[in-house]
């Protein structure tokens, strides 16, 4: 059986807001990078991203890892980055990701090279192991791969998933993943057998503006005091918080403010007096100091 003609779409994670105990699940970093399911057999490796797209040529360090297998395999991971400390760094994987020189690519996979870190092997010899249990899964993983600089096994711990969340969020790491030991793959669907616990972050802002297109309200313009100084602190996207919208265009009709609060921003910009405050949910902030993932929560009522 070839492995490479095999359409194998990465199954998905249900989310979940807190951390728990159970003795039926393991609990393992969710590493900051990109999904990725690796096709090896003696000569090659295939790697394609969640949406079966071949990526080989932006990560040219990772096409000998079919040299770690023993065995044709299909392995499902995340590429990540680590930094000096050893973290995980999405910034710098993702500015590799974006490269599109043969050049540039080829020097940055020597100065800054990533890793393919396998958690689940879907298929191995000539057998398709989808309806395994996840643990006789990770047994056959580790038989399979051997570890090197570029490929690694990810590393889980059983019925404590407070704890591995305590720790993560003390490092200001993305957050845990829970699976249930006897679970199956379900290829390219999502299931609750497998959550993600996201080490996100709460934070209020002051509304100063808003934006409209097609008629509708979409990002709004918010800010920071901070020694009594209203901050610009970026935008974020509203979404379908149709309440909100109206709770904050009432507002705007009796508090337009005619000078912009902040310079150099769109001229399309609605200004409001600085007194509604809003919550934003996001992961961690970039170099440039740029939250990632931005929600917007709702308002303040209080």
């Amino acid at each position: 059986m070839n492995i490479f003609d095999m359409d194998m779409y990465p199954m998905l994670l249900n989310s979940a807001n807190k951390s728990f105990d159970d003795i039926n699940y393991i609990f393992e970093l969710k590493l900051d990078g990109i999904r990725c399911l690796a096709f090896c057999d003696k000569n090659k490796t295939i790697l394609k991203n969640r949406h079966l797209k071949i990526i080989n040529e932006k990560y040219p360090e990772l096409c000998n890892i079919y040299q770690q297998c023993n065995e044709n395999c299909i392995l499902d991971g995340e590429i990540i980055y680590l930094d000096e400390k050893g973290f995980p760094d999405f910034n710098t994987l993702q500015k590799r990701s974006l490269l599109t020189s043969k050049f540039k690519i080829l020097y940055q996979s020597k100065i800054i090279p990533v890793c393919f870190v396998a958690f689940d092997i879907l298929f191995c010899k000539n057998d398709d192991l989808t309806n395994l249990p996840l643990m006789k899964r990770k047994n056959i993983l580790s038989q399979t791969v051997k570890e090197n600089s570029f490929i690694s096994i990810s590393r889980y711990i059983e019925r404590f998933g407070k704890n591995l969340f305590k720790s993560i969020k003390k490092l200001n790491l993305e957050g845990i993943v829970a699976k249930k030991k006897d679970s199956f793959y379900f290829v390219g669907e999502r299931s609750s057998n497998w959550i993600k616990i996201k080490n996100t972050i709460f934070e209020d802002y002051i509304i100063c503006g808003f934006t409209i297109k097609n008629g509708e309200m979409r990002d709004i313009i918010i800010a920071k005091k901070e020694d009594g100084i209203l901050k610009y602190d970026g935008i974020v996207y509203i979404g379908a918080k149709e309440m909100e919208k109206k709770i904050i265009w009432k507002f705007a009709q009796k508090n337009k403010v005619a000078q912009p609060i902040f310079k150099n921003l769109s001229d399309d910009i609605t200004w409001i007096r600085p007194q509604l405050v809003c919550t934003v949910e996001y992961l961690q902030r970039t170099e440039s100091n740029q939250r990632r993932q931005p929600i917007f929560r709702g308002l303040r009522t209080d």
